[in-house]
């Protein structure tokens, strides 16, 4: 990977959501920086996701266990892109997201991994930012002190390939985890990962209902007790801050 142009995968999930698909790879087809490939991971679609995706020139991978761990991990492992890039198949990039999203990677060689920020472009005009600063602040803030370092939001991140590879076999592929939070305990207070101030639209359907809202935090109590088990928070603060007897932070 060169300093000022490492290749790019961008990997997108999805199951069954062939129209907001058709509008995420609409919008990756105006970057001002253009991905090298997109790699879709039909997650056992019933509709046409993967027709959707294969007439907008992504390679398509089909991954039959259903799961967003299954189908991230999946993408992840077929990107070729020195950069992995995911966002979901309902995320709305602005043109120059991903210039900006891998050129904060292409700048800093120490950092292994960014993540940015959203905003709710299909809630009421007047709450898109504000729910989205709410939900996204309460979800940084929190996750940071259960990781001992900044976590990674899936509808906005990049990560070097590279880390992946170093990191691939340690997620949690088969349970019912929160991926892009499993996947930043996985690589630990010793990597380097940033919060950008890169912005990309996402749905609110994400977090609307109280059955939504449930699953959710399921999940996360999930993903907080399959990644405890290996390393509990007052052992990755330790780590985080270099204290005798473990691995310094670089």
């Amino acid at each position: 990977m060169t300093a000022s142009r490492p290749t790019v995968s961008v990997v997108i999930p999805v199951r069954d959501d062939a129209v907001a698909l058709e509008r995420c790879l609409d919008r990756l087809a105006r970057q001002t920086r253009p991905a090298d490939e997109v790699v879709v991971v039909d997650n056992a679609s019933d509709d046409d996701s993967a027709a959707v995706a294969r007439r907008y020139g992504a390679r398509v991978v089909e991954e039959p266990r259903v799961g967003i761990p299954h189908a991230a991990a999946t993408g992840y492992d077929a990107a070729t892109g020195d950069v992995i890039v995911r966002c979901d198949a309902d995320s709305v990039p602005g043109p120059r997201w991903l210039e900006r999203l891998v050129g904060r990677l292409a700048d800093r060689e120490d950092l292994d991994a960014v993540t940015g920020v959203g905003v709710f472009h299909d809630a009421r005009p007047g709450l898109r930012v504000l729910t989205a600063v709410v939900y996204l602040g309460a979800y940084y803030a929190a996750t940071h002190l259960a990781l001992g370092h900044t976590p990674l939001w899936g509808s906005n991140m990049a990560v070097r390939r590279r880390t992946w590879v170093a990191v691939a076999g340690q997620v949690h592929r088969d349970e019912d985890v929160h991926d892009d939070m499993d996947l930043a305990f996985v690589l630990g207070p010793h990597r380097r990962v940033r919060l950008v101030p890169v912005s990309v639209g996402v749905s609110v359907r994400s977090v609307r209902g109280g059955a939504q809202m449930r699953r959710r935090f399921a999940r996360a109590r999930r993903t907080l007790q399959v990644n405890w088990a290996v390393s509990p928070p007052w052992r990755r603060w330790a780590e985080r801050c270099g204290a005798p007897g473990q691995v310094p932070t670089r």
